[in-house]
């Protein structure tokens, strides 16, 4: 990992910060935020301050507008929620000293004060810094856990994954490939479907936005023999069609609804109760903290199939935290692909 050491001292610095200063009714705007400047505090007993150099952007981002989630919600008035990678210019905790990288809900700030007690050491390995937030950090234990540890794959089976193109359903695939399983994306556009196939490895990918074909039909075209696991990154429409196509005792990881979080959704899956019973599938929801305990197994194995390059990482890094609201918002749009990023400094 390369570590650039800030030259730190607290004379005349201010802290800029991006407030969620109104709540967004129906899809996130650019207006539903504000930056100020506020003085850099010194830490309090138990506390550390650390130097914002990457913020992670996910669609759960905005999940927190709505409401509680795993996480309190987000009122406006606040900063900007958002876990990142910043190093420790001042600490009042044995425990961590300055220069150390940690990982910690930041933020969208240039600076923050966090109780030691939330704070975790950034991953050690030999890449870049971003692989803390893509490779080792919540973007590929998400797609492990999800795939090894609560749904299952084994080679033979059919795999299908939405938000195929994203920071967690890209990689999901491509374990899913290398477990020997027959893996199906599904993706907004032809280009995207395309980048999918090539870049990715997939054997065939959805675009789910075609006005020629519904997915079911495209769905029944691509898996004729049925689908025995479904990733599911993104609930409504998607995952309606998912469970038709499910064979008997398929199995179903649900690990976000993006397709809910912004604009108005639509209700539904429709049949989901009658579905379940008759197929007797199993659906399991689930986040990458439910698995902790077995992380140290997945960087293990996650860091291995990318130095062998078997597992690629596709990193989407934006410059500068002033573009972290529209870095959002064209998260939320899909406009990213892999795993979207803010390098604040």
């Amino acid at each position: 990992m390369t570590t650039t050491l800030f030259k730190w001292t607290s004379d005349n610095v201010k802290n800029k910060q991006i407030l969620l200063s109104k709540l967004p009714d129906g899809k996130l705007t650019a207006d539903c935020f504000s930056v100020r400047e506020v003085p850099v505090e010194a830490p309090s007993e138990g506390q550390i301050l650390i130097k914002t150099l990457l913020l992670s952007q996910d669609a759960a981002n905005r999940a927190w507008m709505q409401g509680a989630t795993y996480r309190g919600a987000l009122n406006h008035g606040d900063v900007m929620a958002s876990y990142g990678i910043g190093e420790v210019l001042e600490s009042s905790h044995a425990s961590w000293n300055p220069g150390d990288l940690v990982m910690a809900d930041i933020g969208w700030q240039e600076y923050a004060l966090v109780d030691v007690r939330e704070a975790t050491p950034a991953p050690e390995h030999d890449g870049p810094l971003s692989h803390g937030l893509s490779l080792l950090g919540v973007a590929g234990l998400t797609a492990y856990h999800g795939l090894i540890n609560v749904a299952g794959i084994h080679a033979g089976e059919t795999l299908l994954i939405s938000a195929a193109a994203g920071s967690v359903g890209s990689i999901v695939g491509q374990i899913g490939r290398m477990k020997g399983a027959r893996v199906i994306g599904v993706a907004g556009g032809d280009e995207k479907c395309r980048w999918v196939e090539t870049e990715l490895g997939f054997d065939a990918c959805l675009n789910y936005k075609s006005s020629a074909q519904s997915l079911r039909d495209q769905l029944q075209s691509a898996a004729p023999a049925g689908v025995d696991v479904y990733f599911d990154n993104t609930g409504g429409d998607i995952l309606q069609a998912a469970l038709f196509s499910m064979n008997l005792r398929g199995r179903v990881a649900c690990c976000g609804a993006v397709s809910m979080y912004d604009g108005k959704p639509k209700p539904g899956p429709f049949g989901v109760p009658g579905l379940l019973v008759t197929k007797r599938l199993k659906m399991e929801g689930f986040i990458v903290s439910d698995y902790a305990h077995l992380d140290s197994d997945a960087r293990h194995e996650l860091s291995l199939w990318a130095r062998q390059g078997d597992l690629k990482i596709i990193e989407d890094i934006l410059d500068g935290l002033d573009n972290a609201p529209a870095g959002l918002i064209g998260l939320l749009a899909g406009e990213n692909r892999g795993k979207r990023m803010i390098r604040v400094a």
